[in-house]
């Protein structure tokens, strides 16, 4: 899940909206299998953060940029400069909004890939979509999920030559999956030789059953108990605000960002830890990546909202989609990939 907080914060994120339609898949293996028949979707993934995220993700953004102008900028007679930004702001934001955007996957390093797409297509019942190998720059990419592409937020691992291990650190939180039913899932994980770190039952303090898991890599899962629902197609950087909760008693808040209701969507949850300032990233979690139209335009975007450019517009070597990478205030980093040439790459 990711969990987002609009205040100073420590954050810690999840990944959510995966969808799992009943059937019986057959891994590349040649074992033939049918994990229950239930519906799953990835609901959430799960992030830390330490500063507000308000203006580089987006939500309320253009009231927050309209309220600040009326303060600081028009009013003061010869202000050219800050003039200047906050009308080029502006129409950096009204051109966020009209951009057609959708959250496409996240990515995270293993050491093994045959051992995991395994796991995931027999206990988590995910499908292999595709794989590339990419011999000149020495990886080799694989994609999971729980329908195509064009229309489902999915999983996308990367082998490195040679590097059969990752620091995942302290600050990636886990992914939530949907399921019908928590406990069957329990049980064929565990048929399988699966890691349940939490058995299922009640959440702390709510009634929704729940059960963590945790993959060969050490990725965790929180299968959560819910019913079948559209797969969205989710969008970022212009999200909204959908919802705060704050747990005194288990000192912490969340915070749900997205596009739309989270039963219809993937999101970020940003989780704050009472009094915890900084989280150790590691070297296992990636990124997620998230479509445009237009890679140039969007890095304009980010650089005037003040986010780090990490990798300047243009064609990744050995694919030649073009895509732009940048830092949000926490340091997790986010890719843009133009929408026409990821369209190619599933041809």
């Amino acid at each position: 899940m990711v969990r987002i907080i609009p205040m100073a914060s420590s954050i810690r994120p999840s990944l959510s909206s995966f969808r799992f339609s009943g059937g019986v898949a057959t891994t590349r293996f040649g074992v033939s299998f049918s994990p229950l028949h239930l519906p799953r979707r990835l609901l959430f993934s799960h992030l830390g953060s330490t500063v507000p995220q308000s203006q580089l993700f987006g939500f309320k953004a253009s009231k927050m940029s309209r309220a600040e102008g009326s303060r600081v900028g028009m009013p003061l007679v010869g202000n050219v400069v800050q003039a200047s930004t906050a009308a080029a702001q502006e129409t950096a934001l009204e051109w966020v909004k009209k951009d057609k955007r959708r959250m496409l996957h996240v990515v995270y390093r293993v050491g093994d890939l045959d051992r995991t797409i395994k796991f995931y297509t027999e206990c988590l019942g995910m499908k292999l979509l595709r794989k590339r190998d990419i011999p000149e720059e020495r990886y080799t990419n694989a994609f999971l999920g729980y329908g195509p592409e064009d229309s489902h937020f999915v999983i996308e691992l990367t082998y490195n030559y040679g590097v059969d291990k990752y620091d995942i650190g302290t600050a990636f939180g886990h992914f939530g999956i949907a399921v019908e039913d928590v406990a069957k899932t329990v049980e064929l994980i565990k048929a399988k030789g699966g890691k349940v770190t939490r058995e299922p039952g009640p959440v702390k303090g709510g009634s929704t059953v729940i059960a963590f898991i945790e993959d060969p890599d050490g990725y965790k899962f929180e299968l959560i108990e819910r019913g079948p629902t559209p797969e969205p197609l989710c969008q970022a950087f212009g999200m909204e605000l959908l919802r705060t909760r704050d747990n005194p008693q288990y000192k912490y808040t969340i915070a749900m960002m997205g596009y739309g209701p989270e039963d219809k969507n993937a999101v970020l949850e940003l989780t704050y830890n009472y009094g915890v300032t900084d989280y150790d990233k590691g070297n296992g979690y990636a990124q997620i990546a998230i479509g445009t139209d237009d890679v140039y335009k969007t890095a304009e975007a980010v650089k005037l909202f003040g986010g780090k450019i990490t990798r300047e517009p243009g064609p990744l070597p050995g694919i030649n989609t073009k895509i732009t990478a940048c830092l949000d205030p926490d340091g997790w980093k986010t890719v843009f990939v133009d929408n026409i040439d990821f369209l190619k790459e599933l041809e």
